[in-house]
């Protein structure tokens, strides 16, 4: 693994935007993995590691999180900028075509640079998340996406992320020490905190009402897989019905025992997407 980063404009300046690279770095066409709202490209460790040896796999830290920069007005932070963002991340890579996996937040900025005329991405995998966001998901998130506390102990802080993250899954020890040790930073006075900026919270102080991008939907033309975990808020059974009656090729997967959102961390969900990958290939 290979860690990076580059510069991106925005309202405020330049920031850093840091990523993992694995693979082949002389592919042209890599396959870019973007993480959900408070989490980062170490998420997708063991999906990029399974599929590295074939392609290259990029998987960056969202400006705010992870890595890359916080940014000094916390206003900056919409999917304005992380579009321009990723949309930078493919000129530094020099990637003409990618696919695309991306989990809740990810999948949201990879639908929209998909529905963009004369889009790069090729496939899409939208992992938990679809034009349609119910309000009370929203509010659930925003409860504790502001939040900023702090834990004496990596082990006190893996205990919080296993409870506010309870929808990835059946994770084991070793996957959940290792969402913790990348979704955290230690303070100088040796205290742990979550790995993003509470900031990033400001977005979601005047959302009022469901999320709707049925229009961005069907602007989509590449095929795409959906992971559904059965339980989840986010990404509601009648989002996918509606999905399904219009719109881009759609394939979609659902995970019981599992809410908002799959880990990818799993055999059989790494699994379904190499195979969905390998397929539509063809």
């Amino acid at each position: 693994m290979r860690q990076h980063d580059y510069l991106s404009l925005g309202p405020g300046g330049f920031h850093r935007v840091a990523y993992t690279d694995r693979g082949d770095r002389a592919c042209r066409e890599p396959l870019v993995c973007v993480h959900g709202l408070t989490r980062n490209g170490r998420d997708f460790d063991a999906l990029a590691e399974a599929l590295a040896d074939r392609r290259r796999v990029v998987c960056p830290d969202v400006v705010g999180r992870g890595r890359s920069d916080w940014l000094a007005d916390k206003n900056h932070y919409d999917y304005g900028l992380y579009t321009t963002d990723m949309a930078a991340l493919l000129a530094h890579l020099d990637a003409r075509r990618v696919d695309w996996v991306g989990t809740s937040m990810g999948g949201l900025i990879g639908l929209l640079l998909a529905a963009t005329p004369n889009s790069p991405i090729r496939r899409l995998v939208l992992n938990d998340v679809g034009p349609h966001v119910p309000l009370a998901a929203l509010r659930r998130i925003g409860d504790y996406v502001g939040a900023d506390p702090s834990f004496a102990t990596l082990d006190e802080a893996t205990a919080y992320l296993k409870e506010i993250q309870a929808g990835f899954g059946a994770l084991d020890d070793a996957q959940w020490r290792h969402l913790a040790e990348h979704g955290t930073r230690r303070d100088p006075d040796g205290r742990w905190r979550l790995g993003h900026d509470p900031g990033i919270a400001r977005a979601f102080a005047s959302v009022e009402a469901d999320v709707e991008l049925w229009p961005v939907w069907h602007a989509v033309r590449c095929p795409v897989l959906v992971m559904r975990g059965a339980d989840s808020d986010v990404l509601l059974p009648e989002t996918v019905e509606r999905m399904r009656a219009g719109g881009p090729p759609l394939t979609v997967v659902e995970w019981p025992g599992v809410g908002h959102a799959p880990a990818l961390m799993d055999g059989a969900q790494i699994g379904a997407i190499r195979a969905w990958l390998e397929e539509t290939a063809a």
